[in-house]
């Protein structure tokens, strides 16, 4: 068995692991089972923790590419742009909702998730910034603007609705048409008490 074929039955364990349990879950000697490998084995491709995340990102997100922004870049309209947007990424979510809630949930406890989950992180804020922008809102209400496109854009809120029974068009029209309301209504915002 060729050394790329053992790294790869490797890389396919982690997936399918990170995924059923997740990471804070997953041991080396599950992964060692499911690869059909021993132990050291794992570890000479895969020293830490950091190794294993980032082969297993890789491989998941070349499988998995978040929406690309150019699809929706040249809109003008908010409202279609938006939509554009969020149908994209709830695609994306259902598509990768195993995976996504796994990791989502064990961020907190594996450190090491920070650095793989940066770029996505890194790319729904700059999604939201480009989303925001041009329902001309000002003030407060940008903010009530931002803070919805950011609350669209959530895993777990598309979670919510679709668990809600929404189809994912159902939720890209709620969630589009929430924006759509916290934009048109100019209202003074309380600031911190």
């Amino acid at each position: 068995m060729s050394t790329n074929h053992t790294r790869r039955r490797i890389v396919e364990a982690i997936v399918e692991l990170h995924e059923q349990v997740g990471p804070a879950a997953t041991t080396v000697t599950a992964i060692a089972e499911r690869a059909g490998v021993q132990r050291l084995t794992v570890y000479r491709h895969f020293p830490d923790d950091r190794a294993m995340l980032g082969a297993c990102s890789s491989h998941w997100n070349g499988d998995h590419p978040l929406p690309d922004p150019a699809s929706w870049t040249g809109i003008t309209d908010p409202r279609s742009r938006l939509e554009t947007a969020l149908r994209g990424l709830y695609t994306y979510f259902r598509d990768g909702a195993p995976m996504l809630a796994s990791i989502l949930r064990d961020e907190a406890e594996v450190p090491e998730l920070a650095e793989v989950m940066a770029p996505m992180w890194d790319y729904m804020r700059e999604v939201a910034g480009g989303l925001s922008a041009g329902w001309g809102a000002t003030g407060d209400s940008q903010r009530l603007v931002r803070a919805a496109v950011g609350h669209a854009l959530g895993f777990y809120t598309w979670r919510s609705l679709t668990g809600q029974g929404l189809s994912n068009a159902e939720a890209v029209e709620f969630m589009v048409g929430l924006v759509a309301y916290v934009a048109a209504e100019p209202r003074p915002f309380p600031g911190p008490e």
